[in-house]
């Protein structure tokens, strides 16, 4: 299911109720880091987008609304990453993987890393062809 995507404000708060597995605007609003000073509506209205969009479920206990997750994180991270990819590298990985690698380099830790990635994925598909 496509969702529309996240604004960087609206991640922060989903991570927030991922974080607690689910929250109040009051508990949200107290968990927020103290250089990134909200106010308790500002929060208010990022949780009311967030369900909205799908990503939180709301119900009323007594005179609070709580929110609880409707998507999981990994499944947020698969989203995003698939529209960026289809958006900047029309659907292709590997300039992604290029691009980053050129930019920032790699670790003697991450090129090991990456290696064992390698090697692995190459197994899997040698094991794929001979079934």
């Amino acid at each position: 299911m496509a969702r529309a995507q996240l604004s960087k404000a609206e991640l922060e708060v989903a991570r927030i109720v991922w974080s607690l597995g689910g929250a109040t605007v009051r508990q949200v609003h107290e968990a927020l880091p103290a250089d990134r000073p909200l106010d308790y509506k500002t929060v208010q209205t990022y949780l009311r987008r967030l369900e909205a969009k799908g990503y939180l479920h709301a119900r009323r206990q007594g005179k609070s609304i709580h929110y609880r997750p409707r998507v999981r994180p990994t499944q947020v991270v698969r989203e995003t990453v698939e529209d960026f990819v289809a958006r900047l590298f029309d659907g292709e990985a590997l300039p992604l993987v290029e691009y980053l690698i050129a930019d920032r380099g790699l670790s003697d830790d991450e090129i090991a890393r990456l290696r064992a990635l390698l090697a692995q994925l190459e197994s899997e598909q040698h094991d794929n062809r001979k079934r």
